[in-house]
């Protein structure tokens, strides 16, 4: 079976790997997985295990705890977040650090920089105060922070040392010379012996002890800001859902749980009401909008049998649903799950100083003491060897190491969100860097996320009286296609000077069907098919244009009053101005490119058919897109963009997450690079500053090696017999100290790396010009389609038999190509492959030549 546990005390990968080594040993354990961000663990086992698992966890150094759910949502509603809890935890820690060492530094190196020191810590009579001072501050300062040390011995008796164990032991080796130092001065003070106390009076290194510390604490609070941000996104998903809904029992609606809610239930949804389960429609008709789950803009019309699903939002009319699935079986229980999954099973990239922690530290240990060991053995005193081994262990102690990675993340995402990319993890970074697949969702991704006029096609009247009545009906609606058309007609009022559009009376919203409204005394229904199938009209004199808007992914909002049909008004979501660009790049940077929607094929293969997209896969579900991402996992490094709620599984699944800045807080949560500027060329910005920032860290932890690698020889003594060149534990501070600034410095060479370029100006609204139709009724048989501009009544007409076309792509070319033609209008279909055209003195050669040039053949003209 399988079980959660919270753990406490990790601080590193190490950590992590301890405890999954230590549990994996347990019998009955079949898996372990550790999640460092969460401090979680998931371990699936046999019944009677968790005593064991629970001392696994203790002998690896750490307290495992039962997840208990009752417990974290305690905290929830009481406000506590534990992430802050530790963030504020660490941050006073820090700021009471630096109040003890800022006056710990004055003490000790004020007389150096020849600063005021008070005089009963001035003079060699008073060095044992001065020495004692110094002592008590930086005690004061080891002790806030002691945790290092506990966790770091704890590493090392459990024989898999991290990072804390060499902050132990390098902060702990300057701190136990300094007070052997203090002894020394009380000896030579109480035997008379000035030359020792001479001597001792300049070998107290506690404040280097302290610095080591403090400056960890910073990078370590550093981390912190970035670590947990995937933490929230579980408790996201579960807000979606209400926690009370409305039931009918025994013939009265009441109000219950929704733990309470059983299959069979029949459920009653308000107008703007969240669905609490899935289920399907029983009674009512309305639009749900599915968004949240879907990422698709446009709410689906639901009529009895329909299903719905728990964490969508109903529209305004009333719906009885009857419950099919509850409890962890809906669909966002399923997906908080592979959020879940997907955090607790990736691999998280071990750090570089995590990995040859366990070698450095006790080859470090190692040298130190074969320095004292061989001193000795060639007849040097105790304190030559004592002091070699010392500044062995200070010159080799981990700060530059513990500061590579948080230093070049901090100025490395300080550039991204200037940038407009935000990084969650220093593994973001490095796996960005090497990816070899973008998975992308369409909707609010490589497209706006909302409805844009792209036809008006009025019958037997002006398309823009058209335009100008269905504004005039779809400003009193919420109706996700009516901002569309409102603003279609007010970009287009603006550009032709119109006037205001008349105030409808009455407005009745229909749901699942449209709207009805009083104009001029006149009633008039803007909706679906199904409205003006109702109504008595049939749409077949717009069939022409109706097939084409529906062949091209575009979605019709018809009009007309009781009598008289007035045509229909197409809209689509469209591709935002950068996404061709963007793609284009990516691609020529090598990268597989994959579209993923929950679209129909035809409106994916609309959209994908002119960018830079490698593979399209529509109709996916939510738990597909999770899949698919593991399926591409197999082939290489996989990043996903995604900005729906429906793409947070995929996003924490893949490799590296990149959430689109315009999409959904639980994507954003979900992600580990946040495209704040929702512009995919910020991508490859990304991608840039990933490799740089990688680079960076590589470079540092070189240098910070470097320092080590050239001074341990000289501290060890080496060369004194040679050159009588030795390292006192001051100087190897002073190296210490230096190794520091370098990394940083280096660091803060981010700030200069050029980023890919982007014109913010075209982040605003997208202008899409309507075409505008006029279809006239020409006589009893038929209906003929024209240009609005066209004004002769008689046309020459001929079909083309073309060869070749194999796709929806394939016909949108054709007839770009033929009505780029001048007075030439074609309507070109894909089964049979021909195309209809009209116009004045058709040119069959021009008109061949130009299906020829788009990549087709011409068979025959009739």
């Amino acid at each position: 079976m399988e079980r959660k546990y919270n753990v406490e005390g990790m601080t590193c990968s190490a950590c992590s790997a301890a405890v999954e080594r230590e549990v994996s040993k347990v019998d009955g354990v079949s898996s372990v997985a550790v999640n460092l961000l969460t401090n979680s663990m998931k371990v699936d086992a046999e019944e009677g295990t968790n005593g064991a698992i629970l001392q696994a966890v203790r002998d690896a150094g750490y307290k495992a705890t039962p997840a208990d759910g009752e417990e974290k949502a305690a905290k929830a509603d009481e406000g506590v977040d534990p992430f802050e809890e530790e963030l504020e935890e660490k941050k006073k820690r820090l700021i009471t650090s630096i109040a003890l060492l800022v006056p710990l530094f004055y003490i000790a190196m004020g007389s150096m920089a020849g600063l005021p020191i008070p005089g009963f810590l001035s003079g060699t009579e008073n060095l044992l105060t001065f020495a004692l001072v110094q002592f008590l501050l930086t005690t004061s300062i080891l002790f806030i922070n002691r945790h290092y040390y506990v966790n770091g011995i704890k590493s090392l008796v459990k024989r898999h040392p991290n990072m804390d164990a060499l902050i132990a032991i390098g902060s702990g080796a300057a701190y136990l010379y300094g007070l052997f130092a203090i002894f020394q001065l009380s000896y030579g003070f109480g035997h008379g012996d000035m030359a020792r106390v001479m001597h001792y009076g300049h070998e107290l290194y506690f404040e280097s002890a302290a610095t080591i510390v403090v400056l960890i604490d910073l990078g370590k609070y550093l981390e912190t800001r970035a670590k947990h941000r995937t933490s929230d996104a579980i408790r996201s998903l579960m807000d979606l859902t209400p926690s009370t809904a409305t039931v009918i029992r025994d013939g009265e609606e009441v109000s219950i749980p929704v733990e309470d809610i059983a299959i069979g239930d029949h459920i009653v949804l308000k107008p703007g009401e969240n669905v609490p389960v899935d289920g399907k429609v029983v009674e009512g008709l309305s639009s749900i909008d599915e968004s949240a789950l879907s990422g698709e803009s446009i709410p689906v019309e639901k009529a009895p049998g329909d299903e719905v699903m728990a964490a969508t939002t109903n529209g305004q009319g009333k719906l009885v649903m009857e419950a099919t699935r509850v409890g962890e079986d809906t669909t966002i229980s399923k997906i908080i799950d592979l959020v879940e999954d997907a955090n607790a099973t990736k691999a998280p990239i071990s750090k570089l100083a995590d990995r040859v922690a366990g070698v450095f530290v006790p080859i470090v240990i190692g040298i130190a003491l074969a320095t004292a060991i061989i001193w000795l053995a060639v007849g040097a005193d105790r304190e030559f060897a004592l002091r070699l081994a010392i500044s062995v262990l200070v010159i080799s102690c981990p700060c530059a190491l513990g500061l590579a990675t948080p230093v070049a993340i901090m100025v490395g995402t300080g550039k991204g969100a200037k940038a407009g990319v935000l990084y969650k993890s220093a593994e973001s970074l490095e796996v960005l860097s090497k990816i070899d697949t973008l998975v992308l969702d369409k909707t609010g991704t490589i497209t706006n996320g909302k409805p844009f006029v792209t036809d008006v096609v009025a019958l037997n009247r002006d398309p823009e009286a058209l335009l100008e009545t269905a504004y005039a009906l779809e400003k009193s609606s919420e109706h996700p296609l009516a901002e569309g058309i409102i603003r279609a007609y007010e970009a287009h009022r603006k550009g032709a000077g119109a006037g205001e559009a008349k105030e409808v009376e009455d407005f009745q919203s229909l749901p699942g069907r449209g709207l009805k409204a009083t104009l001029d005394g006149k009633t008039l229904y803007g909706g679906n098919m199904r409205l003006m199938e109702e109504i008595g009209h049939s749409v077949a004199p717009l069939k022409d244009a109706l097939d084409r808007a529906l062949s091209e992914g575009k979605t019709p909002l018809f009009f007309a009053s009781e009598d008289e049909l007035f045509g229909f008004i197409a809209a689509k979501d469209v591709v935002k101005k950068n996404s061709k660009e963007a793609l284009e790049k990516l691609k020529d940077l090598g990268k597989t490119i994959v579209m993923l929607t929950g679209d129909n094929e035809k409106t994916a293969e609309v959209i994908g058919g002119d960018l830079a997209i490698d593979h399209i896969h529509a109709g996916v579900l939510p738990d597909e897109k999770e899949a698919f991402v593991r399926k591409y996992q197999e082939k290489g490094k996989v990043a996903m963009i995604g900005d729906g709620i429906n793409d947070a599984p995929a996003l924490a699944r893949s490799d590296v997450g990149i959430a689109i800045g315009a999409g959904t807080d639980i994507a954003m949560e979900s992600a580990d690079v946040v495209l704040m500027h929702s512009d995919l060329l910020d991508v490859l910005s990304a991608v840039e500053l990933s490799k740089a920032t990688i680079r960076n860290i590589k470079q540092n932890l070189f240098w910070a090696f470097f320092y080590n690698v050239i001074c341990i020889p000289i501290a060890a003594g080496v060369f004194y017999k040679a050159f009588g060149l030795t390292l006192n534990p001051m100087i190897a501070a002073l190296a210490m100290s230096f190794s520091s600034i370098f990394v940083v410095t280096n660091a803060l060479r981010l700030n200069l790396v050029k980023l890919e370029e982007v014109d913010r100006a075209l982040e605003g609204e997208v202008e899409v010009e309507p075409n505008f139709v006029a279809i006239d009724k020409s006589d009893e048989d038929g209906y003929n389609t024209k240009q609005q501009e066209t004004k002769e009544e008689t046309m020459e007409q001929k079909i083309l038999k073309i060869d070749g076309m194999s796709c929806n792509h394939c016909v949108e070319r054709v007839g770009k190509a033929l009505n780029d033609l001048d007075g030439v209008k074609a309507t070109v279909s894909l089964d049979p492959g021909e195309a209809k055209v009209e116009g004045d003195n058709l040119d069959d050669d021009a008109m061949k030549k130009a299906v020829e040039e788009a990549g087709y053949k011409v068979t025959s003209i009739e």
